[in-house]
């Protein structure tokens, strides 16, 4: 995760416009809500941002790590000077807080016996039950832990199950657990949970959503994993294995969109990771530093025309158009105002076409969809 331009008061909003290089070709225009999401209760303040996702009443449940606090707290902390959120939170469509649990210091080690919650938070997903499921990407050498599993809980917070263990991971050919997952996608029509998992394993792996029993895996292009292949970054060679996958999404059709980060990146895939297609994002920024491929959205209306990717090198939402892949607008720049980036980390959309952006320093900025330019 990214490290710069953290921390500090944002200010008031600013419009999200789209740059006019690409004015010719009619793209969905945003306006930053610099009100979203309201003060939260009993003084929680958002650690880092691990995940964001929109269900199906367009409630947004925000993923965040308690324990990478970028604001400085009373000790003990207190209600007047902020407390830390629990990792799990979810904000109704107006931005007012609905419910928070889950994490470090919103349970207790008896309550977190019995499943293995992440060292580093990375990724949520709400399926079609209210279930949510959140993964880790983080190891701790001290306490013998690293982020091999995901874990699925009732919407509050009731545990439920668990996807791989701890420390257990034995490549990206296991089939029992996980190696950093980065991001969980519910697919509805066959009961099926999606992980890109991808910081350290290499590939997309597939599992029933209520056994959490194997299905399915594939890596770039289709291919089988293999942890053997360099990580090297460039465009020449095409890198023949992801790197760092980071980010993913399934549009309505079956489309599997994945990104991989490092390698600057988006490939496209049917669900039973038939390769179809990929796009390289920002390819004239340097192949170093964060890559250019965090995360995938896509838009609301019905055929879902646009994919939004989240370019955390350059602090832009990109805008591709998803049949093609070429990129048609963009917006956004670093900053610390509303409608500005600092650390883009993570990316959602909801069923209005509105976006959703978590950054590194503990914030999430709505972005309402005003229809498409003229």
């Amino acid at each position: 995760m990214k490290r710069h331009l953290i921390g500090g008061a944002f200010a008031v909003a600013v419009l999200a416009v789209s740059p006019g290089a690409f004015a010719a070709s009619p793209h969905p225009v945003f306006k930053v809500d610099p009100y979203w999401p309201r003060q939260m209760p009993h003084g929680y303040v958002f650690g880092a941002i691990g995940g964001v996702t929109a269900d199906s009443h367009n409630n947004v449940w925000i993923y965040s790590r308690p324990v990478q606090m970028k604001v400085t707290l009373s000790n003990p902390p207190d209600e007047v000077n902020g407390i830390a959120a629990p990792s799990v939170v979810e904000v109704g469509p107006d931005g007012r807080f609905l419910r928070g649990w889950g994490g470090p210091l919103a349970m207790s080690e008896t309550e977190r016996a019995g499943f293995d919650w992440p060292v580093q938070e990375h990724g949520i997903a709400v399926d079609a039950k209210g279930n949510v499921w959140v993964c880790g990407n983080g190891r701790d050498g001290k306490r013998g832990k690293d982020d091999d599993q995901c874990l699925k809980f009732t919407n509050d917070g009731k545990f439920l199950m668990q996807i791989g263990h701890s420390g257990k991971s034995k490549g990206s050919l296991d089939t029992e657990n996980l190696g950093h997952p980065s991001q969980p996608v519910y697919w509805p029509k066959t009961n099926e949970l999606f992980v890109s998992d991808g910081y350290v394993n290499r590939r997309v792996y597939v599992a029933d959503a209520d056994s959490g029993k194997f299905k399915r895996m594939w890596g770039a292009y289709g291919k089988a994993p293999d942890d053997n292949a360099p990580r090297d970054r460039g465009y020449d060679p095409v890198p023949q294995q992801f790197n760092l996958l980071h980010g993913m999404t399934i549009a309505q059709d079956g489309t599997v969109y994945v990104a991989d980060r490092n390698a600057n990146r988006v490939q496209a895939f049917t669900l039973e990771g038939k390769f179809l297609k990929e796009a390289w994002v920002a390819r004239s920024s340097p192949t170093r530093d964060f890559g250019t491929s965090f995360g995938v959205a896509l838009s609301g209306d019905k055929g879902q025309k646009f994919l939004y990717v989240a370019d955390g090198h350059n602090e832009q939402v990109r805008i591709l158009d998803r049949r093609t892949l070429e990129e048609v607008s963009a917006f956004g720049h670093a900053g610390l105002y509303a409608g500005q980036f600092a650390n883009i980390h993570v990316i959602a959309s909801d069923s209005k076409g509105n976006l959703y952006v978590g950054e590194g320093g503990g914030r999430v900025q709505k972005f309402i969809y005003q229809g498409l330019s003229q």
